[in-house]
């Protein structure tokens, strides 16, 4: 049961990290020639990024990065509830507060990488057109939305011994 939770502990962490990544780093698109590339913050070219996305006013890139965010804020949120339930809880009881709490943070991520999905990752709106493919940061966010729902369930079924 120890090693269970000390896994699915280190997963969670990885998870932490994994939505920091995909959420800060502008690579979710990236140039088949390899020397550009697209986030939620900015445009890069050649190592520079600067400020200006073509589609930097739409609401669906804010209600993708406003999405991401809470996703973070959930995830750490579910990390600090299972820890604290992990010395207060009494035995024989599950962890519904922090399955909860991360499912949360999969819908969250879920919303988010879907209207991505949706509005840019199809390749029209980008400033490549067809010539691109998904960045490391979009991976990374689709396999967060994986292992959210992952811990989130096992959350839930665990019992603390």
């Amino acid at each position: 049961m120890l090693v269970l939770l000390a896994g699915i502990f280190v997963v969670h962490i990885a998870t932490v990290i994994m939505l920091f990544v995909c959420t800060i780093a502008n690579v979710w698109v990236v140039s088949n020639a390899g020397n550009a590339s697209v986030g939620l913050w900015n445009n890069c070219t050649n190592t520079f990024c600067n400020g200006t996305l073509i589609y930097a006013h739409e609401d669906a890139l804010k209600t993708v990065q406003a999405f991401m965010i809470l996703s973070i804020i959930f995830s750490a949120i579910s990390l600090l509830v299972f820890v604290f339930q992990l010395f207060t809880m009494e035995k024989g009881n599950r962890f519904f507060l922090s399955g909860a709490t991360m499912l949360v943070c999969w819908l969250c991520v879920l919303v988010g990488v879907s209207i991505y999905t949706s509005r840019y990752a199809n390749g029209s709106i980008t400033y490549y057109g067809s010539a691109d493919h998904h960045g490391y940061s979009y991976i990374l966010a689709w396999i967060c939305f994986c292992f959210s729902f992952i811990i989130g369930v096992l959350y839930l079924v665990l019992r603390k011994k």
